[in-house]
Formats: C-alpha cells, structure tokens, sequence
C-alpha cells in the first residue's frame, strides 16, 4: 500500500499538540510546506522528472499530498512526451500569448464566460462544448486521483483548438466580438490548470 500524507494536515496537528500560537499557524504551514516542496523538488529531480513539470504541479493550490504530487507529476511528462500533450501545449502558449498581448493592450485581465450567442463560426461552438467536456471530465479524474485519465480528457481538446486558430480570426474588428473570443482563449487556460499550470512547462 502507498504510504499517503497530507502535510498541512500533520503540520496543524504538530502545531495544536505543541500549542504554538494559533494566530501564527496560517503562515507556519506556509513554511513548511514550501520546505517541504522544495525537498520533494530535488528528489524528484534527482529521479529524472523535469523541473518545470514539477514546478507546473506545484502551482497549483493544496499540493500537500505527496503521493499525488508524484502521480500528477508522472502523468504530466507522460502527457506532455505525447503527440496530443505536445501540440495542446503548444495550443495553450499560443492562446496564452494572444491574452497577455490583448489584456497589455487593454490594461485589463480578460474575464467573464464566453457568451454562446456571440459565436459565429462553428469552431467557436465546437471549441467550447469541447472544453466544456474536457474541464469536467478532467476535474472527476483528479477528484478520483486518477491522473492518466485526467490528462486523456484534455488530450481532447487538441482538435478543436488547433482548428479554432486555424478558422477563427481572434482580433475581430467588433468589440464584442473580440472580446468573446479572448474569453474562450481565457477557457482554455482555466480548463488546462485543472491539472497543471501549464504556462510553468517549457516548450
């Protein structure tokens, strides 16, 4: 059986048996934990996996399970050495890329869902039912720790994204329009943190 331990857990555990200052507890966990991430770090390396996919899980939020930690890590560089992986990664930098340019220009993060009824094209449509899927499907893979299967639910969304630049102009000429479109890529960007954060993944 895989030894599983949630380090927050044990730390505010330590913390209370040990009556250390409530008050400091918030920022206690917040110390060790970057301690202890950065332990796992090098052991990590030291097994062979990729800095930036280690440092890709570790943006996440809660990453204080390290069995899971490990898992997601594995399941990423198997993902990410895949064809599906290689080219949605691509994908996402090149969404990503678009919305800081666009957000720069705008002096503001874009935000908010895409509205259904703004779609024009059917790559817009397809893309997010597509996502749609993807987030959901991804999010019960995780929640059942089943990261292979978490990374094939995204491993969906290659299609629709490549063809979305391909048939979709982004920087429309109508306001609206441009800006639904800077939503959807927002989408991509929020569905792919699901399992990773992947602007942290060189490529």
């Amino acid at each position: 059986n895989n030894l599983r331990i949630r380090l927050g857990d044990v730390i505010e555990t330590a913390a209370r048996s040990q009556a250390v200052d409530i008050s400091d507890l918030g920022s206690l966990k917040s110390d060790l934990l970057a301690f202890f991430a950065d332990r796992l770090k090098v052991h990590l390396k030291d097994e062979g996996a990729r800095h930036d996919l280690i440092d890709a899980v570790f943006a996440l939020e809660g990453q204080d399970d390290l069995l899971m930690v490990v898992k997601r890590v594995e399941a990423l560089g198997a993902f990410i050495s895949s064809d599906d992986g290689a080219n949605l990664l691509a994908g996402y930098k090149r969404a990503v890329n678009i919305l800081k340019a666009e957000e720069k220009k705008d002096g503001a993060p874009v935000s908010g869902k895409p509205h259904a009824d703004h779609f024009r094209e059917q790559a817009e449509i397809d893309l997010a039912a597509a996502i749609d899927t993807a987030r959901a499907d991804a999010a019960t893979a995780v929640s059942n720790e089943d990261f292979e299967a978490a990374m094939e639910a995204l491993s969906k969304l290659r299609t629709p994204v490549d063809r979305f630049f391909e048939d979709i102009l982004v920087n429309a000429d109508e306001a609206e329009l441009r800006m639904n479109r800077l939503r959807l890529l927002d989408e991509i960007r929020d569905a792919t943190h699901v399992v990773a954060d992947f602007s942290r993944v060189a490529g």
